[in-house]
């Protein structure tokens, strides 16, 4: 009897454990199902916030497309404008330069008027006027080019006479004179040299020919021409040989 008691207790004491346990697993499974369920309502809040957020994103994207699109629509609108503005400043000027220069045409029209109309002279008269100054100016022209071959004969004679006088005289040569050989002639001991009247060039003047700075030889001009000169080299003076392309300077330049 007492054994059926205490299996009855037992009994008892498993279904009351057991009824506790069902008790505390229902409690962690209604949790777990709460726990879902909100995880649940959390990730729907997500995706629809997300789909939201895509949804603002594709038209901001769009917004934003359009207004690139416009933004390089009004830099090309612009760019037109400023060309264009570019090209009409351009014609201005163009236009206020040749109003310029018909305005000063008329005013120089207007005086050469004045000043014709000052001279009481008719036009057959101005136009013979004109033909004898011009006449005038040739004739001066050739004065000169006379004079200027009479100073150089007066030179010539001169240092022939001062020659004469003194043998040992040196003819001055202007001190710039430079000039270069362009022939030479071994054979008969004579150079041409690309000098002559022109550049001050005179008869028994003494050139110095020298190399890349070097003496080469001495030279005495015996025949100038217009823009040449025929010298002879000078015995005892030649220190190397003669080449075309030499230079030559003045041995006795007249003092400046």
């Amino acid at each position: 009897m007492l054994m059926r008691i205490s299996l009855i207790v037992a009994i008892l004491a498993g279904l009351a454990v057991g009824g506790v346990n069902f008790i505390m697993v229902k409690e962690k499974v209604t949790l777990l199902a709460n726990d879902r369920d909100k995880e649940k309502g959390l990730k729907d809040t997500a995706l629809t916030n997300l789909a939201k957020t895509r949804k603002d994103l594709e038209k901001t994207t769009a917004e934003l497309k359009t207004t690139t699109e416009n933004l390089v629509a009004t830099t090309a609108e612009r760019d037109r404008y400023m060309g264009e503005a570019t090209s009409e400043k351009k014609r201005a000027d163009l236009v206020t330069e040749e109003r310029n220069k018909a305005r000063k045409e008329r005013d120089d029209a207007q005086a050469d008027l004045a000043a014709y109309k000052a001279t009481e002279l008719t036009p057959q008269q101005i136009i013979a006027i004109n033909k004898q100054y011009k006449d005038l100016q040739k004739s001066l022209e050739v004065a000169a080019d006379e004079t200027k071959i009479l100073n150089r004969k007066i030179v010539a004679l001169t240092n022939e006479l001062a020659i004469y006088k003194t043998p040992d005289y040196q003819v001055p040569l202007p001190p710039g004179l430079r000039g270069k050989i362009l022939v030479t002639d071994p054979k008969w001991n004579f150079v041409i040299i690309n000098v002559g009247q022109e550049q001050g060039v005179l008869e028994h003047g003494e050139l110095l020919v020298n190399r890349n700075g070097k003496l080469v030889a001495k030279v005495k001009i015996r025949s100038v021409q217009k823009d040449r000169s025929i010298a002879n080299v000078l015995p005892g003076w030649q220190l190397g040989e003669v080449m075309e392309g030499d230079q030559v300077i003045p041995a006795h330049p007249a003092s400046s």
